[in-house]
């Protein structure tokens, strides 16, 4: 008996979904994209490349979808469902660390006859949904059904960054990226990535995380989610809770770094114990409980709030209560050492007499298979006072005053000429403004590259030809 109750549910929800799917797929859009991919071990050059993805129609004449689905993009069209004809698309606002995107097309005929989706409400777990898209496998229009199975952050593998994000059991493959999840017939969530080594597990950019997007585009700028810029440890274990006096009713996160140019400097110090977000008991582990019985970082009573607005702390400082409202100021890029993947733009890059260097950023890192482990570490760290980007010699082009030096890939470079430098743009002034015989090139531990000054000016030309090497430093630096 319990079988057939089953059986008539499932039946009774297809029903549904085949009934919401007509009223709904007019609403759905394949997005045709040609990007224009930067090549980061040869900064001055790129390829490109086709793809498709999915995004839905909603209000104000948007189509909604992924952000890595128009990345790179140089000429995006858009085709409806049960249409042959394709419209030209551009991106209107983008969110790489949300992995979002919202394109406009000026021609109103593609909007004709269509009811744009509308948004819900957060999903909860074991809620069914449709995942509406076109993956691989097929041209027309695909329509799968799954639950919810949990909701928690996760990392974003666009960006890197940690969002709370939907898991979900329905079938999600690529093609399906930008699609709507729908439950009710109103979106629930935006497809977003897979777990290719796994069966039907997928993940959404939860609605909230859509709408605060959405919100944020409203004046025309894109401002992000802030970051605190903190380290944090937990405070499970027993003799750290007695070193802090602190009792089995109270709980909270150790602060370990406060970042010297983020929202909390002057506000907090190391050695604060934060119990409290907007009003939110945060747990030894680090996570609040979002809604009853579900629970997920800290972060997630911060991401609710727009750039420029305040979220009150409670720490215990000195045994004391204390509070304090923080302006939200400042994204994650603005304090790490290594910028978070890039997106959108060529890479930065300057090269002196054959020799290549380049700011480290997270796509050179996942470029190559050389060094990776330590520049991978540097990609966890905040900038210091002194110190916010990290430049490497990327590669040196073979040619007679090289030799020897072939070898030298990704390698952090950590002073010019005996002197610290805060970021690219300063090292590249001192190898330009250098009056010595030699450029001395010195890495943390003390190994040294030597260039000879007259030498490299010399042969500069004839080594950018050979290598067919347009111009030998990125746009940036020529501006």
């Amino acid at each position: 008996m319990r079988i057939l109750w089953t059986m008539l549910l499932s039946t009774l929800f297809l029903a549904a979904s085949a009934q919401q799917l007509n009223g709904t797929k007019e609403a759905i859009v394949k997005i045709y994209t040609v990007a224009k991919v930067p090549n980061y071990q040869e900064p001055w050059s790129s390829s490109t490349r086709s793809s498709t993805g999915s995004g839905a129609i909603i209000e104000d004449g948007y189509i909604l979808t992924n952000a890595h689905v128009v990345a790179n993009q140089s000429f995006i069209e858009v085709q409806r469902y049960g249409q042959r004809k394709r419209y030209i698309a551009k991106v209107h606002a983008v969110s790489h660390q949300a992995d979002l995107a919202l394109l406009k097309v000026d021609d109103k005929a593609f909007f004709e006859g269509v009811k744009p989706l509308t948004f819900g409400s957060l999903p909860k777990v074991e809620q069914k949904i449709v995942v509406y898209g076109y993956p691989m496998g097929g041209s027309t229009l695909s329509a799968t059904i799954g639950v919810v199975s949990r909701i928690e952050h996760h990392t974003y593998a666009h960006s890197g960054e940690s969002f709370l994000a939907i898991q979900v059991d329905a079938a999600v493959n690529p093609g399906n990226s930008g699609g709507p999840a729908l439950s009710n017939g109103k979106i629930v969530g935006v497809v977003m990535q897979l777990i290719s080594k796994s069966q039907n597990i997928g993940y959404l950019v939860p609605v909230n995380i859509v709408k605060h997007f959405i919100e944020d585009m409203k004046d025309g700028k894109y401002d992000g989610f802030s970051d605190l810029g903190l380290n944090t440890q937990k405070l499970e274990n027993p003799a750290i809770r007695r070193y802090y006096g602190l009792d089995d009713d109270t709980s909270g996160v150790l602060i370990v770094k406060v970042v010297h140019n983020s929202s909390l400097s002057g506000l907090l110090k190391e050695g604060d114990i934060l119990t409290a977000v907007d009003g939110h008991n945060v747990e030894n582990d680090g996570t609040v409980e979002f809604r009853k019985h579900e629970f997920t970082h800290y972060q997630h009573f911060v991401d609710v709030y727009q750039m420029g607005e305040k979220v009150k702390l409670d720490i215990i400082r000195d045994k004391k209560h204390i509070q304090v409202e923080v302006p939200l100021k400042y994204v994650a890029d603005d304090m790490y050492l290594v910028k978070t993947t890039r997106y959108d733009t060529m890479p930065r890059y300057f090269v002196y007499g054959g020799y290549v260097f380049s700011p480290l950023t997270r796509n050179l890192i996942v470029s190559t298979n050389r060094n990776r482990l330590p520049l991978s570490y540097l990609a966890g760290k905040w900038q210091e006072e002194d110190k916010n980007e990290v430049v490497v010699l990327l590669k040196v082009l073979a040619s007679d005053m090289s030799r020897g030096d072939n070898d030298f890939a990704m390698w952090p470079i950590d002073k010019v000429n005996g002197e610290t430098f805060k970021d690219f743009k300063e090292f590249y002034e001192k190898v330009k403004a250098a009056k010595s015989d030699y450029i001395v090139l010195e890495d943390n531990d003390g190994a040294k590259v030597i260039i000879d000054r007259k030498e490299a000016q010399e042969k500069q030309s004839a080594i950018l030809k050979k290598y067919n090497i347009e111009f030998d430093r990125s746009i940036d630096l020529r501006e």
